[in-house]
């Protein structure tokens, strides 16, 4: 696995990051602030932001931005973390913007009021810490996945998992998080894992290897039923 894999695994991990833009109201300052954000299938930040937002005022002036994920502890400096920088814009990629949905289901109410839009960002480069000591540079190319057949399938795959494999899904949270929730649903799937919300509560299950296709998503999901019932 590639220092590029490594940081786009711990990517997905997160469920928030920092969004820095370039001030209008006070140019040649940074504005950051929180928000949830969920990654495409490559890898890329998708965020909902409204039209009154300052963060699209100055995305509309000048698309640079820097993204940061970073675990809140006390011992940050041992912990791993990802500082990007790249260039945001709005999107209107349907399969997208329903993967953040899935993520995100409050962002239905959202929607339903106007002026919210859906942003990715496009990666330029990364800086990647996986602890104290190790850092990286990482370029884009090296970070973003290929354009792997398993995102056109990902919708077929969830409505497999939910309507035929529920107890399944179940027997994954115990044997991975120790987790014996009384539900738990598929909501989305990667080349890298997929991730399941559990009572409220979103976890995650990487895979062993990359997974391009249907074909080989179903081998690891196996591989890991089967494990779970050992």
């Amino acid at each position: 696995m590639t220092r590029g894999d490594e940081a786009r695994r711990l990517m997905r991990r997160f469920a928030s990051g920092v969004l820095a833009t370039h001030s209008l109201k006070f140019p040649g300052y940074p504005y950051a602030s929180s928000l949830p954000f969920c990654c495409d299938p490559r890898g890329r930040v998708v965020v909902l932001i409204s039209h009154l937002a300052e963060h699209t005022q100055n995305a509309a002036h000048d698309p640079k931005i820097g993204f940061l994920v970073s675990p809140l502890t006390r011992d940050l400096q041992e912990q791993a973390r990802v500082s990007m920088i790249g260039d945001i814009a709005a999107i209107d990629d349907a399969a997208v913007c329903a993967r953040y949905q899935r993520y995100f289901p409050e962002a239905e109410q959202y929607l339903q009021i106007g002026g919210f839009r859906f942003f990715r960002i496009e990666p330029r480069s990364l800086r990647y810490i996986a602890g104290f000591g190790s850092i990286h540079t990482i370029a884009a190319e090296s970070y973003l996945a290929p354009a792997y057949p398993i995102a056109d399938t990902e919708g077929n795959v969830i409505e497999h998992m939910n309507n035929d494999h529920a107890h399944t899904l179940l027997d994954y949270c115990r044997h991975v998080h120790g987790k014996t929730p009384a539900s738990a649903e598929m909501i989305g799937i990667d080349c890298d894992g997929f991730d399941v919300r559990a009572v409220g509560e979103v976890l995650r299950f990487e895979f062993a290897t990359v997974v391009k296709d249907t074909d080989e998503a179903r081998v690891e999901l196996v591989k890991l039923a089967q494990a779970s019932r050992s």
